[in-house]
């Protein structure tokens, strides 16, 4: 069996959230495999990476997924989001393929379940429902976080910063903050883990005070408080705060995880399959973060693939805690993917499905054109600076 074709794609997408960049990969035995990146700033970028990639990939064995990963990222001297998202969106569709020849789901052939279903935690909106523009409301969180839990779910997770927060006083920051986390606590109960978000939003000393602010509502994890620049700030920052904390969405590689908990932290690892080298390498981050008793919750926000191909290492180490999902993943902007995952609840049942268990659905790919992320459009401070990036 060789590979035949590679396909790379931009499709889809909506003013909420941006287009997909796909990976199609075909083998002469008729075998197809999917896959996604989720460098979803610059998706252009990683489309040209994987078409230089083809060049090499075509008449190669799909099955040498190690191999491939190895020569794909060793083959130029450079590094970064753009190369480990084109590398991930090739290796998690080379898993696919693989899954299928082997007749088996691709959780199978990592060693095998060791759960029979997938917990989630619901990416929730902050706004109340049919009230679009009214920003973040305490009372939103505090109904949204009720009506989650009357569905099933066991944690939530939102970006609890009131709007206009890069241009406050620290005081009013964090009180402001208080209130909202206060009202989700409320809206939840106690029967469900919520989950702060702070998008790298904060400076050092702000994200320290903050997260000390809120232990009283005992988050199940505080992720992302300070920018990325730094793995070693970013490490240093669990050690200056009894808050758990999470990082790693926007990190590629085993060597940065490496760093960042040889720093101090995080207690939680958060890698994403379309960034951080697919299904080879994020089982790899898994394992590492495991010798670290830092448990995995993977992330996600750009739809079926990328769930599908989480699930996979999800069902399959011992270390994971819970899988970011959102409800877009069911909705009609998605409707090019045949997705055979089903959500009961908050969770996945782990699927029996070969492969990662999607497919593309190519008589909707026409009508699913490509939307591009505004990457001008960034809250600004009152002052005329830069207020901070996603």
């Amino acid at each position: 069996m060789k590979i035949e074709r590679v396909e790379s794609m931009l499709i889809g997408g909506d003013e909420s959230a941006p287009g997909n960049h796909i990976v199609r990969i075909w083998t002469d035995s008729g075998l197809s495999g999917i896959g996604q990146s989720a460098c979803w700033g610059y998706p252009e970028a990683v489309d040209q990476m994987v078409k230089k990639f083809a060049g090499y990939l075509i008449g190669k064995d799909p099955l040498e997924i190690e191999h491939h990963w190895q020569y794909l990222y060793r083959m130029g001297p450079f590094r970064g989001s753009a190369l480990s998202g084109a590398i991930s969106a090739v290796d998690i569709a080379l898993w696919d393929i693989k899954g299928k020849h082997f007749d088996a789901p691709v959780w199978q052939l990592l060693g095998g379940k060791t759960r029979d279903k997938i917990r989630l935690h619901l990416l929730m909106g902050s706004r109340l429902p049919d009230a679009a523009d009214q920003g973040t409301t305490a009372e939103g969180l505090l109904i949204n976080a009720q009506a989650a839990a009357a569905e099933g779910f066991t944690a939530v997770k939102i970006d609890p910063l009131p709007d206009g927060f890069q241009s406050m006083t620290q005081s009013r920051l964090i009180r402001e903050t208080r209130d909202n986390v206060a009202a989700l606590r409320e809206g939840s109960g106690e029967d469900v883990d919520i989950i702060l978000e702070i998008h790298r939003k904060l400076t050092p000393m702000i994200a320290v005070a903050l997260a000390e602010s809120l232990l009283e509502f005992h988050p199940l994890f505080y992720e992302d408080p300070i920018q990325i620049d730094s793995i070693i700030t970013q490490g240093e920052i669990a050690k200056r705060t009894s808050m758990p904390v999470a990082n790693g969405e926007r990190m590629h590689s085993i060597w940065e995880f490496r760093e960042l908990l040889e720093n101090g932290g995080p207690q939680y690892v958060r890698p994403d399959l379309g960034l951080a080298g697919g299904i080879t390498h994020v089982k790899k981050i898994a394992a590492i973060a495991e010798s670290y008793h830092s448990a995995v919750a993977t992330h996600n926000y750009l739809g079926p693939v990328l769930t599908a191909a989480a699930v996979q290492i999800d069902a399959s180490i011992p270390n994971f805690i819970t899988q970011e999902y959102t409800k877009r993943d069911e909705d009609d902007v998605h409707a090019v993917y045949k997705n055979s995952l089903k959500r009961t609840g908050g969770y996945i049942d782990v699927p029996e499905a070969v492969g990662i268990g999607v497919e593309l659905d190519d008589s909707k790919i026409a009508s699913s054109p490509f939307v591009s992320k505004n990457l001008l459009n960034i809250p600004m401070r009152v002052d005329g600076s830069v207020g901070y990036s996603v």
